[in-house]
């Protein structure tokens, strides 16, 4: 049975996007200096309250593609796939083509 991770208050669940390391004929690509630490929202919490107890929304939605910052967030595993917890105000912006 697979598990389903829902965050709480305003955290979003995140997997992160691993460049490929080769391309599709086979020739090894050298790791960029510059990479984009980006990743995809799997699910958001709820959002958090205000001091009057008024929900405030997660701006997020699952199936954006964001940036996030190089250092925080929380690593969870779940079966074979590990992804990382962030709340709502840490992650840096969305990416669009």
């Amino acid at each position: 049975m697979a598990k389903r991770l829902i965050p709480s208050l305003n955290r979003i669940l995140v997997e992160k996007i691993v460049p490929p390391s080769k391309t599709n004929s086979g020739i090894l690509l050298p790791e960029k200096t510059s990479k984009l630490n980006s990743g995809k929202v799997v699910a958001v919490g709820p959002g958090d309250r205000d001091k009057d107890g008024k929900l405030i929304p997660v701006t997020l939605k699952e199936g954006d593609t964001v940036l996030l910052p190089d250092y925080g967030g929380t690593e969870v595993k779940l079966g074979d796939k590990e992804y990382h917890l962030y709340r709502d105000e840490d992650i840096l912006g969305t990416l669009h083509d």
